[in-house]
């Protein structure tokens, strides 16, 4: 086996990825307290090709020197806006059709790996907060709940991490 060179890769331009087909998802940040986060879901929204990004509440904006540290220029190439108010945010995405999902730990929420998505139908999938997750507010809004199963004493991810596991499930059963 041998590691691939970056020319190996057939990465598209950014001009390509601008037109490229998008996955119709959206991915709305609740209040991220850290800049590093928020630069971590724009390099893996880039990844994915995820049609948008929403930055809500105290979640900071490019330019932004945390955010360009681990985003390494995806903040020049994934669609993203900002809003006050998530639950302005996930309203106004509620009028534009997409199904809104929560991604946090409640009362019937759906484990990751039996959700079914369905290709071709918008989600709007929210991530909360690094200390107090999504906010009862948005939660109140949202069609459904997502939980990632996990095993260990914290039963508590990173909320980037957790992004890039969604983001893949989503992905892979849309894409692949």
């Amino acid at each position: 086996m041998k590691k691939k060179a970056t020319s190996d890769l057939n990465r598209l331009s950014v001009e390509q990825f601008a037109v490229t087909e998008k996955l119709p998802v959206a991915v709305v940040l609740d209040n991220i307290r850290s800049g590093h986060n928020t630069g971590s879901f724009f390099r893996t929204c880039d990844s994915f090709a995820v049609r948008r990004l929403v930055l809500c509440g105290i979640t900071a904006t490019p330019p932004d020197r945390e955010i360009h540290k681990t985003a390494l220029g995806a903040e020049l190439t994934v669609a993203w806006s900002h809003c006050p108010s998530t639950v302005e945010a996930l309203e106004e995405l509620r009028g534009e059709g997409y199904l809104i999902v929560a991604v946090e730990q409640v009362e019937g929420a759906v484990m990751l790996g039996r959700m079914e998505w369905e290709r071709g139908r918008r989600y709007a999938l929210v991530f909360g907060n690094e200390v107090s997750g999504v906010g009862q507010q948005a939660i109140d809004l949202c069609d459904l709940a997502l939980e990632i199963p996990q095993a260990g004493t914290k039963h508590s991810l990173n909320v980037a991490v957790a992004g890039g596991a969604v983001l893949w499930d989503i992905f892979s059963a849309m894409t692949l």
